[in-house]
């Protein structure tokens, strides 16, 4: 009785894994174990950065709430510090949006905060 190997299955495996890496350079996107290689370690680069992501937007929320704060003569600890001294709670996110996109609000909460 001849061998049983399921090429339809392994086919299968393999067209899903060449479809994930379509649009990649060279023999990436159509050899099978540079694929799968380039496959795997796009998920490692994937799982990392999805962590990666949360710390690089703080970081830029911070800048920008101290680069909006520095223009009314405080610096982004001080403003924070206060901010919390008086139980204002609004998150880095808000306050970065509102320094960049609405000055005025964001001016009326330094003056509450001064």
């Amino acid at each position: 009785m001849p061998r049983s190997v399921n090429a339809v299955a392994s086919r299968a495996r393999r067209k899903k894994i060449l479809k994930q890496v379509k649009g990649q350079f060279g023999r990436r996107k159509n050899v099978w174990t540079v694929a799968k290689n380039a496959y795997e370690k796009g998920g490692v680069y994937a799982y990392r950065d999805r962590k990666t992501k949360k710390r690089n937007f703080r970081s830029l929320w911070i800048v920008r709430i101290n680069a909006g704060v520095r223009e009314f003569g405080m610096s982004y600890s001080v403003f924070m510090g206060k901010l919390h001294a008086r139980n204002i709670q609004l998150d880095r996110k808000v306050l970065a949006d509102l320094a960049m996109n609405n000055p005025v609000a964001f001016k009326a909460i330094v003056d509450l905060v001064k």
